[in-house]
């Protein structure tokens, strides 16, 4: 079987990487993949687990060895995907899942135009502010930059193959397990030409 490259994008409160963690407890030969960051750990994140933590010379190194399938510098810190995850999904012929923001999840499709790109979407802006302000982890400017940023990556991610509303927990994971048995199922020429010469 063919890898599956699934990059999952969505505003912050639109219950992206939730989403994208039940799909990796159903599919446990999945590759979940874990960006590097600059940035210090905040609160309970764990290094190897939410992220990669790195100094900066760390992560100059891994751009210059060309390690990174896409990488960018957001709020002050850069953050970025290996590549050793799509080498990794590719060798193996499994599901890799990147949890990522459009701007990443466009780097990664145009350097491999066979990944599948999902869109999760709050039911409406006022939902996803109201969840955002339920966390009570940000003060209000940090609140209004994230809703100027969710409006610009629904926008942007208009490009994506499927869009998910996350309304509703179950049906929401139910859907993006439908579009994972759907994308296995599409195959790929070498799927068929495997089929044809075992013929």
């Amino acid at each position: 079987m063919s890898a599956l490259l699934l990059i999952l994008s969505a505003p912050s409160g639109a219950g992206k990487t939730t989403l994208a963690r039940r799909l990796c407890a159903r599919h446990p030969d999945a590759i979940f993949s874990i960006s590097a960051t600059t940035r210090a750990p905040r609160g309970a994140e764990r290094e190897g687990v939410d992220y990669q933590f790195m100094t900066e010379s760390r992560f100059d190194e891994m751009v210059r060895e060309g390690r990174f399938v896409e990488w960018a510098l957001v709020h002050g810190h850069r953050y970025g995907t290996p590549s050793s995850t799509i080498d990794e999904a590719r060798a193996r012929g499994v599901l890799a899942i990147f949890d990522i923001d459009v701007q990443g999840g466009e780097a990664i499709h145009a350097r491999h135009p066979d990944a599948v790109r999902v869109l999760i979407l709050p039911p409406s802006l006022e939902v996803l502010e109201a969840r955002l302000r339920a966390r009570r982890t940000d003060d209000e400017a940090t609140i209004r930059r994230r809703l100027d940023v969710a409006r610009r990556e629904i926008e942007r991610g208009r490009s994506y193959d499927y869009w998910i509303v996350n309304d509703d927990l179950e049906r929401a994971s139910a859907d993006l397990d439908a579009i994972v048995r759907a994308e296995r199922l599409r195959g790929s020429r070498q799927d068929l030409a495997r089929v044809l010469g075992s013929g």
